[in-house]
C-alpha cells in the first residue's frame, strides 16, 4: 500500500525498539532503511517490559496505541512478558487489538549459510492466521482436574486468511497454496477452514489450490520443502509449521514476518529478545532487516527494499562479515560490523541468490462472514442440548441417575462421553475416566421448541445431582449437524 506522507514529506511509522537485543537489531533496521533514501518519521514507543513495570498490565501504554493507530505502520523489536508482570503478551494483545489477521512468514535459502537443505532451493511462504483458534486464549477450569480452552474458528476469519494466502502468492509471482488443516479429527473448526479454502480457490484459477491434513504437511516439509509455494492455515498450526520452516534455512535468526490487517501492519522478527546477548553487539539483525524489506514493500516501495535485501544476501553470499550464530565466536563479526558490510554493498547484486519480484499486495476486503457462496441464512433446528457436569461416580451411576432423574421431560439421554469417548449407555470402552462428563440430551419429539424455560429446567434437575459447568445447544443447519459425535456413538442425534 501507499503510505499517507506526513506535511514534512517524510512516511510515518511508529517503531517499538522492544526487549533485550530489540534496540539493536531495530536500530540496525532504522539505519540501512535511512541510508537507502527513505524518508521515514520515525516515532518511537514503548511497549514490553518497561511498560509492564510501570503497573500497566496489557504491556501496551495509550499513547502507544495512539501511535499505531495514526500511522498503521508498526516497526516492532521483541517484547518480553516478564514472569511477575501482566499477564497477557504484549506480542498478542498488539495483533489482537489492531486485527492483524494475517501473519506472513517467508523462509528461503540463504547463501553462506549451510544446512542440511542447502541447495534444494526452499522459498516457501507460511500464511498463518493470527487472532482466533486456540489463541483467542480462552480457558476454564471445569472440574479441579480438567482444563477447557476454547478453539474459535469464523468463517470470516477463514476467508481473510484464505484470500489473503492467495494475494500473497500473486504478489510474488507463486503458483500454489496448500491448506493445511485437522480436519480428519477437528471436523467443524479446522474443517471450516478447509471449506473456506475450496469454495474460495476457483476464484484464483491461475494458482493450483491443494489440501494437506496438517501432520503430513510437517513430514512434507521435512522430506520435500521445496514442493511447497504458499502454505495457509491456522493459528496453532501455523505457530508450530512456521518454526519448522525458518529450521530449513538456519533458524530464527533469518526469519522475518508481518502481521497484516486492513487498517495496522507490524513487521518483527520472529526471534525473542534473548536478554543474556542485550548490549554485547554479538546479534545477527537479518531476520529484523528482513522484516524491515517486508515493511518497506508494504509501502509500496520495490527499489529501497531490493536495495536492502541483495545487499544482505551479497553481504552474506560473500562470507567474510558474518555473525555468531553462522560462523561461531572466532570467526565472527558483531551486530553493527555486519550492518556497516551490507551498507558497503549497496547497489550490488548477489551471484547466486535472486530476489523474488514482488507486485502490490491486494487486501480484498471481506464483508460478509457467508462470503464463500454459502447461504447466509441456513435453516435451523435445535434438536438437544449437551451439558457438562462433574462427578467422581462410575459412568453407570451418572447415567442411571440422570435417566431418573429427567423423568417427565421431552429429553432423553442419548448418551455420555468421557474426554470424547462414549461410555453410557456401557460398550466396553476401556476409557479411564475423569471427573468430566458430557451428557447429552435430545429432544424426544423434534418439534418441540426448545427454550430457555425447558433448558433451566433440564438443568435444575441435573443439578440436583451433580453440578454442571457448560450447557451447549445442539443445533442442526439446513438439516446437518452442527456438532460432533463422541467416539463410540452411532449417530448424531
Amino acid at each position: 500500500m501507499e503510505q499517507e506522507q506526513g506535511t514534512s514529506g517524510a512516511i510515518p511509522v511508529t517503531v517499538i525498539p522492544g526487549d533485550g537485543i530489540g534496540p539493536e537489531v531495530v536500530g540496525a533496521t532504522r539505519r540501512l532503511i535511512d541510508e537507502a533514501g527513505v524518508r521515514m518519521a520515525w516515532d518511537e514507543q514503548p511497549a514490553g517490559a518497561s511498560v509492564f513495570r510501570r503497573g500497566i498490565a496489557s504491556g501496551v501504554p495509550q499513547e502507544t496505541l495512539e501511535s499505531i493507530a495514526r500511522t498503521g505502520v508498526v516497526l516492532k523489536g521483541p517484547l518480553e512478558t516478564p514472569v511477575g508482570y501482566g499477564e497477557k503478551s504484549a506480542n498478542v494483545t498488539l495483533r489482537k487489538l489492531f486485527e492483524t489477521y494475517g501473519n506472513i512468514r517467508p523462509v528461503r535459502e540463504i547463501p553462506g549459510v549451510r544446512t542440511p537443505y542447502s541447495g534444494r532451493q526452499v522459498d516457501l511462504v507460511v500464511v498463518r492466521e493470527n487472532v482466533e483458534d486456540l489463541y483467542a486464549g480462552i480457558e476454564h477450569m471445569q472440574t479441579p482436574t480438567v482444563a477447557q480452552c476454547l478453539k474459535l474458528i469464523s468463517r470470516k476469519g477463514c476467508e481473510k486468511i484464505v484470500r489473503l494466502a492467495f494475494e500473497v502468492a500473486r504478489a510474488e509471482g507463486r503458483r500454489k497454496v496448500h491448506c493445511a488443516t485437522k480436519s480428519n479429527i477437528m471436523k467443524l473448526t479446522e474443517g471450516l477452514l478447509k471449506q473456506t479454502f475450496e469454495a474460495i480457490a476457483p476464484e484464483y484459477p491461475d494458482i493450483e489450490a491443494h489440501h494437506i491434513i496438517v501432520d503430513n504437511c510437517a513430514h512434507q516439509l521435512v522430506k520435500a520443502p521445496e514442493q511447497f509455494d504458499v502454505i495457509v492455515t491456522t493459528n496453532m498450526n501455523g505457530d508450530i509449521l512456521s518454526d519448522l520452516t525458518s529450521a530449513l534455512v538456519g533458524g530464527l535468526g533469518f526469519a522475518p514476518s508481518a502481521n497484516i490487517g486492513h487498517a495496522v501492519a507490524m513487521f518483527e522478527a520472529v526471534h525473542g529478545s534473548a536478554p543474556k546477548y542485550a548490549g554485547r553487539d554479538v546479534i545477527n539483525p537479518t531476520a529484523m532487516i528482513l522484516s524491515g524489506v517486508m515493511l518497506l514493500r508494504h509501502l509500496g516501495l520495490f527499489e529501497a527494499a531490493a536495495l536492502i535485501e541483495q545487499a544482505l544476501l551479497v553481504t552474506l553470499e560473500d562470507g567474510r562479515f558474518l555473525t555468531r550464530d553462522v560462523v561461531g565466536d572466532a570467526r565472527s563479526v558483531g551486530t553493527t560490523a555486519f550492518t556497516n558490510a551490507i551498507l558497503d554493498n549497496f547497489g550490488r547484486t548477489p551471484a547466486r541468490a535472486a530476489v523474488r519480484r514482488h507486485q502490490p499486495l491486494n487486501l480484498a476486503a471481506v464483508t460478509t462472514t457467508a462470503g464463500t457462496g454459502q447461504a447466509p441464512a441456513p435453516a435451523r433446528t435445535v434438536v438437544g442440548v449437551d451439558v457438562f457436569c462433574e462427578s467422581e461416580q462410575p459412568a453407570e451411576v451418572v447415567g442411571r441417575t440422570l435417566e431418573e432423574r429427567i423423568g417427565g421431560l421431552p429429553f432423553t439421554l442419548k448418551m455420555i462421553s468421557n474426554r470424547g469417548t462414549k461410555v453410557y449407555p456401557p460398550n466396553g470402552a476401556m476409557t479411564d475416566m475423569v471427573d468430566h462428563w458430557r451428557c447429552r440430551f435430545v429432544l424426544t419429539e423434534p418439534a418441540t421448541p426448545l427454550d430457555a424455560a425447558l433448558v433451566h429446567r433440564l438443568l435444575e434437575r441435573v443439578e440436583g445431582a451433580f453440578p454442571w459447568m457448560h450447557v451447549e445447544k445442539l443445533h442442526t443447519f439446513d438439516g446437518h449437524p452442527g456438532f460432533t459425535r463422541s467416539q463410540g456413538e452411532d449417530a448424531a442425534w
